[in-house]
C-alpha cells in the first residue's frame, strides 16, 4: 500500500492546523478510509508515551485518536521540548538524543532528515492515506535551508499542501497572500487552496474579499470554518481558553486552581477537569488570584527548579503551605510532586544551572535530575490508597528526568511494578491532603477522576453530582462536532479531488 497524501500548513502558529487536521482525520476516518496523521517534527511540552514507551507530541495523539487508531512514535518522529529560550530536548522516534540550541540542532539536520523519511515510509506504506501537519508557518525565509517540516516535507511526500489562515487575528488576507508570495514557484505550486479558520459575523461581509483574493492568487479559498466557542479539543501549546473562574453556583462543584507555571507542561493531563461541569478550572499565575479553592494543583514542568523559583518568587510556597496548614487539599502532578519534597538537586545540569534548591518540604523526599529519562507507560498500575474506590483501574504514562527518593514511608497512591520490583508511582501524607503521582493522564480515567473528586467534596463537605461526566464519551462527540463543522464548512469534495481520493 502507498498512501495518497494531504499536507496542512499555515500563516503561522496556534492558526489551527493541528485541529483542522484532526478534522479531516476524523472525517475520512467516518468515511472508511484507513487513516493516520504525520508531524515530522513538533515542538511542544504537551507529550505522550505510546504503549512502546516513546515519547511523542500531543497532538498527533488526539490525531490518531480521530482516525480510531493507537498513537505511535512514526507519527511525531522529532519532538523539540524547550527548557530555556535557547535550547531544547530533542527527542528522535520516541528517545531522547540530548539537549541542543538552534545552531547545534540544525548542524544534525541530514541525519533528522533519514529518521523522518523513514517513519513518513511507514506510515505511507500501511495506511491508504496520510494528512500531514507543518509547523509554524513555510514562509520563514530565514530558515528555509533547515526546514525539514514544511514544503521540505511536502516535497519529500509529493503532498498536495492547503494553508490554513486565522481571520480572529486580522488581517487573513494579507497573511495568506504574503505566505504564498514568499515561496518559491514549486512550492506556490503545491499549494492548492486555502482555508479561512475562526470566523465570526456574517460571511457576506466576508465574500468580496474572497473572490479579490483568488483573483490576486489564482488559489481557491476552499471553505470559511466558523469559530465555535462551544467545541473544546486539546490544544497544542494554548491553555484551553474554556479555563475560567467559577461560573456554576451549584453546591457539588470543585474549584481548582492550577499554578501556571512558565514551563507548564501537559497541562493536557487536566483537560478531563476543564470539559468536567462539575468542576470549575482556573489557571492562576499569582497567589493573589488563587484565593481558597477546593484543590490546588501544582502542574508538571519541563523546568521544575526554575519553576520552583518562579513560584518562591511569587510567592506561592508561602501560600501553599498556609493553604496547606489550614486543611486545603493539594496535587503535584510530575514536576509539581517532585517540588513537593524538602530538596531538588540538578548536578549534571540537565534542566538548570543551579545545582541544588529547597523544595516545599510537604513531603520528606528528595529528587535528583539524572540524563537518563523515563518514559514508561502503565496499565492498571495497582490503585494502593483509600482517595480511590478499590477495584479500580487506571491507565497512564510517565514522563520525568528526576529520581525521587523518600526518607519515610507515605500512603501510597498508585504502584507498579519494574519486572519484580514494586514502585510507587505517587503516595499522599498521613492526612490525605498533599497527594503526589508521576503517572500522567490518570485523570483521564472517568471512574478514577469520580473517585478522586468524591474525595475532594468529601474532605471539603461538598455534596456529590447527581449524574457523572464521561469524558471519554465526550471526546468522541467533540471529534464528531469538529468533523461536522469542518466538513459543512469547506468544499469536502474539492479536497478529496486534491488528494486524489
Amino acid at each position: 500500500m502507498s498512501a495518497k497524501t494531504l499536507m496542512i500548513q499555515g500563516t503561522g502558529s496556534g492558526v489551527g492546523k493541528s485541529i483542522i487536521t484532526a478534522a479531516l482525520c476524523r472525517i475520512f476516518y467516518r468515511e472508511g478510509h484507513k487513516v493516520a496523521p504525520f508531524k515530522a517534527q513538533n515542538m511542544s511540552l504537551n507529550s505522550y508515551v505510546t504503549e512502546d514507551g516513546g515519547e511523542i507530541g500531543r497532538a498527533q495523539v488526539f490525531q490518531a485518536e480521530a482516525c480510531g487508531i493507537a498513537p505511535h512514535v512514526t507519527m511525531n518522529p522529532i519532538l523539540l521540548k524547550p527548557n530555556a529560550d535557547n535550547n531544547s530536548q530533542v527527542i528522535v522516534m520516541g528517545k531522547v538524543v540530548g539537549q541542543r540550541n538552534a545552531k547545534d540542532y540544525y548542524a544534525d539536520r541530514p541525519s533528522f532528515v533519514k529518521e523522518v523519511a523513514g517513519a513518513f515510509d511507514t506510515l505511507k506504506n500501511k495506511y491508504e492515506l496520510v494528512v500531514m501537519e507543518g509547523a509554524g508557518s513555510p514562509a520563514e525565509i530565514n530558515l528555509r535551508q533547515h526546514d525539514m517540516v514544511n514544503m521540505a516535507m511536502a516535497e519529500m511526500a509529493d503532498a498536495p499542501v492547503v494553508v490554513v489562515g486565522d481571520i480572529d487575528r486580522g488581517g487573513v488576507f494579507a497573511w495568506m497572500k504574503g505566505t504564498l508570495d514568499l515561496l518559491s514557484e514549486s512550492e506556490q505550486k503545491r499549494v492548492r487552496g486555502f482555508i479561512i479558520n475562526k470566523f465570526r459575523g456574517d460571511i457576506d461581509l466576508l465574500t468580496p474579499g474572497i473572490t479579490q483574493f483568488e483573483k490576486m492568487t489564482g488559489k481557491p479559498i476552499l471553505g470559511v470554518i466558523p469559530f465555535d466557542a462551544e467545541l473544546f479539543v486539546d490544544e497544542e501549546d494554548a491553555i484551553p481558553h474554556i479555563s475560567s473562574p467559577l461560573v456554576n453556583n451549584h453546591p457539588s462543584v470543585v474549584d481548582v486552581a492550577i499554578v501556571q507555571l512558565p514551563h507548564i507542561a501537559n497541562f493536557t493531563d487536566f483537560s478531563s477537569l476543564v470539559s468536567d461541569p462539575g468542576v470549575a478550572v482556573r489557571y492562576v499565575r499569582s497567589p493573589v488570584q488563587a484565593g481558597n479553592p477546593d484543590l490546588l494543583i501544582l502542574p508538571g514542568t519541563k523546568n521544575t527548579i526554575g519553576d520552583l523559583q518562579f513560584m518562591q518568587e511569587m510567592g506561592w510556597d508561602r501560600y501553599a503551605r498556609k493553604f496547606h496548614e489550614e486543611g486545603g487539599l493539594i496535587l503535584g502532578l510530575c514536576g509539581g510532586f517532585q517540588m513537593m519534597g524538602t530538596h531538588l538537586f540538578d548536578p549534571h545540569h540537565i534542566e538548570s544551572p543551579i545545582e541544588a534548591i529547597e523544595g516545599l518540604g510537604f513531603m520528606q523526599a528528595s529528587t535528583t535530575m539524572e540524563h537518563e529519562k523515563t518514559t514508561r507507560r502503565k496499565i492498571r498500575p495497582t490503585l494502593s490508597s483509600h482517595i480511590f474506590e478499590q477495584g479500580l483501574e487506571v491507565d497512564g504514562y510517565e514522563i520525568h528526568s528526576g529520581r525521587t527518593q523518600f526518607e519515610k514511608d507515605y500512603p501510597l497512591l498508585f504502584e507498579a511494578s519494574n519486572g519484580d520490583c514494586p514502585y510507587s508511582l505517587g503516595l499522599c501524607n498521613e492526612k490525605g491532603n498533599v497527594i503526589g503521582t508521576y503517572l500522567h493522564g490518570f485523570l483521564d480515567n472517568d471512574p478514577i477522576r469520580d473517585s478522586f473528586l468524591n474525595y475532594v467534596r468529601k474532605q471539603r463537605n461538598l455534596p456529590q453530582p447527581e449524574e457523572q461526566f464521561n469524558y471519554r464519551e465526550f471526546r468522541s462527540q467533540q471529534l464528531d462536532r469538529l468533523a461536522d463543522l469542518v466538513a459543512q464548512s469547506i468544499n469536502i469534495n474539492e479536497v478529496k479531488r486534491i488528494i486524489g481520493l
